[in-house]
């Protein structure tokens, strides 16, 4: 199985031509003159590496966009953000991706010849597969009344608790894959609960959305082993509450759950059909995945999966920032009780008043060895048994027995610190590496008012999975350094170089680097002169 590639981006000039000049008053207030403004945004990236895919850090954390070693794509997008004053706001965006991506190779089992496949009975065939040449990252809109919003469409989201620049990633909703299409709602930030004073506030989040990637999942399959679940539905809820954030010390607490539910499962064993089972999407099973509970054998009838959340957050005198943070994940009964041992996501971030040499920093120890412990058994599963304690072990995150791997696209849709299903070119679906511990690094700075920096940096030394280990534990260390230049007399535009490389028995040996160069702006639609301008950097 071939793993890790490293990459050479370079982006290419804007399409757009600027049609008139700006104003600092433009770019501050364009919409108090009457104007209608539209943020925009375009860039070309040019891969080259020396595997299969774009290395860790790269890839990682940046919404499924860059996977393969080479690439060569056009992104284009405009998109109009809501706003935080007044009783009433709208927001919409549109962001698509064009060009070429390299090739990889996966493998099919094949239990017969056929026509098409001429092989003998038996044997697994060579599967090149590569991304689409054209495909919509984000298309939405959204409307905010007071502190409730409604987002319908796919729309990339981030972290709520971590910092998805500097972080490992997020457990639950990391911004590591795609989008997923989905209505939203929520609080657009923290609200004061009533009686507290301002104290207590709440934030909170429920969305329902339908997986668009089965033709990517019945091209990468192997039909060899595991199961493969097709029109699957997806569900995303979140409830955090944070103490007043005017004072010197604040905490944030609450939890987080993804899942999925709905669509037809077929199961395959060493190369054969095992049967299949059709899932409902009625009603029921939406008020059910919105509070999972331990139901007896109707609880499979969905995938759930969580965490629960905690950050404290301390003011300095001048105003920087220091915080510690745990994610501690959960897949059943067990992990919601804390039953899991260390597991989880051990954090502690820094952040600057003003830029300067380090404006961020981040320091996290992750584990996931302890998974509850490696034996699962509940009665609700086995009628008539007449063992009737529990052992609710064997969490073996991300994965569940009658759903997909949590996943879309083939990229980790919570942290990509587990290897995602896409590095599996044996066709194997499923998170083979979810058994792991290790630390992260990232930091961030500014050199100078127009040239800043970036580093990630980790290790992490895996033993497969519970049920299946490996034979002998797999590690990778892996590396990236970024800086960017905006030159103060081209608004807009910003010239991005990186270095990177992963080396170890589980992404392989890769080394390379980036350049790309970025252009953006605002197009303002009427105002006093009732024209159409475009304005270079915001």
């Amino acid at each position: 199985m071939r793993k890790g590639a490293v990459s050479l981006l370079l982006a290419a000039a804007s399409p757009f031509v600027m049609t008139g000049a700006g104003t600092a008053d433009d770019l501050a207030a364009p919409e108090a003159k009457g104007a209608f403004s539209v943020d925009w945004s375009a860039e070309a990236i040019f891969a080259a590496g020396s595997n299969d895919f774009a290395p860790y850090y790269i890839a990682s954390n940046n919404h499924g966009i860059l996977t393969q070693s080479k690439d060569a794509l056009l992104r284009v997008g405009a998109s109009r953000a809501m706003s935080d004053s007044g009783h009433f706001s709208y927001g919409f965006g549109v962001d698509f991706l064009t060009g070429y991506t390299s090739t990889t190779d996966y493998y099919h089992y094949y239990p017969h010849a056929t026509a098409e496949v001429p092989r003998p009975d038996g044997s697994f065939v060579v599967n090149p597969q590569h991304p689409s040449r054209i495909w919509l990252q984000q298309l939405y809109g959204e409307i905010r009344y007071r502190g409730v919003f409604l987002t319908v469409g796919m729309k990339q989201h981030s972290s709520a608790l971590l910092d998805s620049r500097l972080s490992s990633g997020d457990l639950v909703e990391s911004g590591n894959a795609r989008p997923i299409p989905e209505v939203r709602v929520g609080f657009h930030d923290f609200q004061n609960i009533p009686f507290t004073n301002g104290w207590v506030q709440i934030q909170g989040e429920i969305s329902y959305g339908k997986m668009t990637d089965n033709k990517w999942l019945r091209d990468h399959y192997n039909y060899y082993d595991s199961h493969l679940n097709q029109g699957a539905l997806y569900t995303y809820k979140r409830c955090y509450f944070r103490t007043k954030p005017s004072e010197r010390f604040s905490a944030v607490v609450g939890m987080q759950v993804g899942g999925f539910f709905g669509g037809e499962t077929t199961w395959y064993l060493n190369g054969r059909h095992d049967g299949e089972k059709k899932f409902s999407k009625g009603f029921k099973q939406f008020f059910k995945m919105f509070l999972p509970t331990d139901g007896g054998l109707d609880y499979y009838s969905g995938s759930s999966l969580g965490s629960w959340d905690i950050k404290f957050r301390y003011r300095l005198n001048d105003g920087s920032r220091v915080m510690a943070y745990l994610q501690k994940p959960w897949e059943d009964g067990s992990g919601v009780g804390f039953l899991n041992g260390f597991d989880g996501v051990w954090g502690l971030e820094y952040k600057a008043a003003r830029p300067g040499y380090i404006s961020g920093a981040v320091i996290e120890y992750i584990d996931f060895t302890n998974q509850s412990g490696p034996i699962h058994w509940d009665p609700d599963d086995n009628p008539g048994t007449t063992i009737v304690n529990r052992a609710e072990g064997c969490d073996n995150y991300y994965y569940n027995h009658e759903y997909n791997a949590y996943a879309n696209y083939g990229m980790a849709i919570g942290t990509p610190f587990m290897v995602s299903p896409i590095y599996n070119t044996d066709g194997y679906l499923q998170f083979a590496a979810n058994r792991l511990r290790g630390f992260h690094i990232g930091i961030e700075g500014q050199i100078n008012p127009a040239v800043s920096y970036r580093m990630l940096g980790g290790y992490r030394k895996s033993y497969g999975s519970a049920s299946v280990p490996f034979l002998s534990p797999r590690e990778d260390t892996s590396f990236m350094l970024e800086a960017t230049w905006r030159p103060a007399k081209i608004d807009g535009l910003a010239v991005k170089a990186q270095f990177g490389l992963d080396h170890g028995s589980l992404l392989g040996d890769n080394t390379g680097g980036l350049l790309s160069l970025s252009y953006s702006g605002k197009l303002l639609f009427g105002g006093k002169d009732k024209t159409l301008r475009m304005i270079a950097g915001y």
